[in-house]
């Protein structure tokens, strides 16, 4: 197999992500075990969910050492919400659980005086030259659902205001992940999701 790989791990948003691929034409496979990935051109790895829940599929699956394998070899990745919290150390919603690791840092809760889940649409802040955001304006609104968030770093290709500022879009070298949810951000999440395919 070639092309793209939609890793299942028994969870997630997979038909909606699914939807959105068939709707720009794009060719993909959904995979659950490492050869999958392995002979995969590009990789999605939908979230939704608990942080914990998704690391411990990803080793009850053996599937951790060669996703980081396919990363570090260069094939394009695009995690989606949890997806894009998993590629951290850590989170504060499993801290006994180890991340990816591929960044450094820790996935943290909103503030208890913000009201969580942060639910519905809000603005990005978009930085100059961003390839997954090309085309789509300096601030489009797209639709998030999540409690937690990975504070602004130094790969964040866009910013969300809510209670502070966090990651809304990382971007580094072939890693690409998006904390909002293209598949439910119509046409301009559409847009984002073709870009990743066409890199």
């Amino acid at each position: 197999m070639s092309g793209i790989a939609v890793f299942d791990y028994g969870a997630g948003n997979l038909r909606s992500v699914m939807n959105t691929l068939e709707a720009i034409g794009a060719k993909f496979t959904l995979v659950d075990d490492a050869a999958g990935l392995t002979s995969a051109d590009k990789i999605i790895l939908p979230g939704v969910g608990h942080f914990g829940q998704l690391l411990r599929s990803l080793d009850a699956m053996r599937v951790r050492s060669t996703l980081l394998t396919c990363i570090s070899g260069g094939t394009p990745f695009l995690g989606i919400c949890l997806g894009l919290q998993a590629l951290f150390e850590e989170s504060e919603e499993a801290p006994d659980v180890k991340g990816l690791g591929i960044f450094e840092g820790k996935v943290k809760r909103f503030p208890e005086d913000a009201r969580v889940p942060h639910m519905g649409w809000n603005e990005l802040d978009v930085k100059a030259g961003s390839r997954l955001l090309r085309g789509v304006g300096d601030r489009p609104y797209v639709y998030f659902a999540n409690s937690y968030y990975v504070p602004v770093v130094h790969s964040a290709a866009a910013t969300c205001q809510y209670a502070e500022p966090f990651t809304a879009v990382l971007e580094h070298e072939n890693v690409f992940g998006v904390q909002f949810h293209p598949e439910k951000s119509g046409p301009l999440g559409l847009q984002i999701v073709k870009n990743f395919i066409e890199l």
